[in-house]
């Protein structure tokens, strides 16, 4: 029975998907190497390991929205669900790499996202669990099937540049706001009764530019 191995060497921007995506540059290992593997059906779940990195004072105050004052991480501090992904991975022996897609999204009402765009600068400490199903042939070619257990796992740290890069490309010196219609449409009706040009210039009038906000 095959034993896979997971190991994630780098995390590279998609620059042209639909929607944000990374590319995680996954290795996979199979034991016995003489063994083949017809095809594997992996899932991942990717998590957030909040509580495995230090955060500047800075860091702490944009954090407040998702974990509450620093006076109660211990608590508080907890795995983040990132997403889920999936991919097929076509036949190999021993050993192969595999691009796995990693959709994003620059929705702040996830958690992830406010997450993200509250660090500066440094790594992002992810746990990857995998489970799915593995294809392989025994040495008289009888067609094998197996699960991939959810004890698979692999760590990786994704450094924040690569995110924010990914970002820049999506969405330009610009961020994405998800409203609830009725919302949406009070303030749409604000903006023409009031002749007012732009969406920007619609919050200005509400929050002035360089007006000190209060921490």
């Amino acid at each position: 029975m095959p034993e896979l191995r997971f190991q994630v060497e780098d995390a590279v921007v998609v620059p042209f998907a639909a929607s944000p995506q990374l590319a995680f540059k996954l290795r996979i290992t199979n034991l016995p190497a003489t063994e083949i593997i017809h095809t594997v059906a992996l899932r991942a779940q990717i998590q957030l390991e909040v509580a495995h990195r230090h955060y500047s004072a800075d860091e702490q105050n944009r954090m407040l929205d998702l974990f509450g004052p620093p006076d109660r991480w211990n608590q508080t501090l907890r795995n983040l669900l990132w997403t889920h992904t999936s991919i097929v991975v076509p036949a190999f022996q021993e050993a192969t790499v595999v691009d796995l897609p990693v959709p994003c999204t620059f929705d702040f009402n996830v958690a992830a996202t406010k997450y993200f765009e509250g660090l500066q600068e440094g790594d992002v400490p992810l746990l990857l669990m995998f489970s799915g199903t593995v294809f392989y042939g025994e040495t008289d070619g009888t067609l094998r099937v197996a699960p991939i257990s959810w004890q698979q796992e692999a760590k990786f740290k994704l450094p924040v540049k690569t995110w924010r890069a990914m970002m820049d490309i999506y969405y330009p010196n610009s961020a994405w706001l998800c409203l609830r219609r009725d919302v949406f449409d009070r303030l749409y009706q604000y903006k023409m009764q009031h002749s007012i040009p732009t969406w920007e210039a619609l919050i200005e009038s509400v929050i002035p530019a360089g007006e000190a906000l209060e921490k």
